[in-house]
């Protein structure tokens, strides 16, 4: 997620019956004989969460961390993150993120008016180079910003921009029809982030279906797709010679809703909470070259 829009940051960064009835699996079984296949011949399948669990439950312990507190993250954002089932539950094979309008005040001592969920694989798996993959249905509204990203897995130790941040998608309310793909580094983040957008024709929402987003990500370059479509490539070149690639090591996943912040703004009147993000599955391949 764009971890700080603002350059001068380097901070690293019931169940509701509305989100529930919002939810609808499009898609088989992926397990067993019917594990998904890699995207073509180049790429091998290492690591993937289906969100196949029991209707209520919570994201998988052993691969995703729930991230809590309410400080803004560098972006000014209006939620508390917390890791109650009201914000992040699996119902029909989905993964369902879901932002409320409520007064909550987290163990951080921060009060918030909002609360969703952000969650990270760190600590449980990270990658280093491959195609990173999720089918995700993003809410609409004004003030939302759903996003599925990477960390450089180094961040407690160089800090942020210096780890490197990969935005595979973000979306924010007041752009339905967009998402955008971006790369922060040092001396590149923020506002001088190398970034990309994509959009849908004709007036369409990507609130309105599932849609694939992807990177591939091989050494000095990073390639973003929407549903197989390539619509942005990054490299060594795209940075002046002063700026250092910051993308040649492991990072970990994260998927998140947040509510306002610099970028998106804030939610208004118009806004429906609950809101809900809604994912259908995360997969990881690797070049299949590598054997890994």
């Amino acid at each position: 997620m764009r971890a700080a829009w603002l350059a001068a940051l380097s901070v690293t960064l019931c169940f509701v019956a509305g989100a529930a009835a919002a939810v609808a699996k499009q898609r088989p079984s992926s397990t067993g004989a019917n594990m998904p296949a890699a995207p073509s011949q180049s790429w091998k399948l290492v690591w993937h969460d289906e969100f196949s669990g029991p209707d209520g439950s919570q994201p998988d312990p052993s691969r995703w961390t729930l991230v809590t507190g309410g400080s803004g993250f560098g972006n000014a954002e209006l939620q508390t993150y917390t890791d109650r089932p009201l914000n992040a539950h699996l119902e029909k094979g989905n993964l369902v993120i879901t932002a409320m309008k409520e007064s909550y005040t987290a163990s951080d001592g921060i009060a918030r008016a909002y609360t969703s969920a952000r969650m990270q694989t760190k600590q449980h798996f990270d990658a280093q180079y491959g195609r990173i993959e999720a089918r995700i249905k993003v809410p609409a509204g004004v003030g939302l910003w759903p996003a599925f990203w990477m960390m450089g897995s180094n961040v407690d130790i160089v800090g942020w921009p210096e780890c490197g941040e990969i935005d595979i998608m973000e979306n924010i309310g007041k752009e339905p029809g967009a998402v955008h793909g971006t790369l922060h580094g040092p001396r590149y983040s923020g506002e001088y982030a190398l970034t990309g957008g994509y959009h849908l024709p004709q007036g369409q929402r990507f609130s309105d279906r599932f849609h694939r987003f992807s990177a591939e990500w091989e050494p000095g370059v990073i390639r973003f797709y929407v549903d197989g479509q390539l619509f942005e490539t990054q490299n060594t070149d795209s940075i002046p010679y002063y700026k250092r690639w910051a993308f040649d090591h492991p990072f970990y996943l994260l998927l998140n809703l947040a509510v306002g912040g610099h970028w998106p703004g804030d939610p208004t009147a118009d806004t429906v909470f609950p809101a809900t993000m809604l994912v259908d599955y995360v997969r990881v391949y690797s070049p299949a070259h590598r054997g890994k």
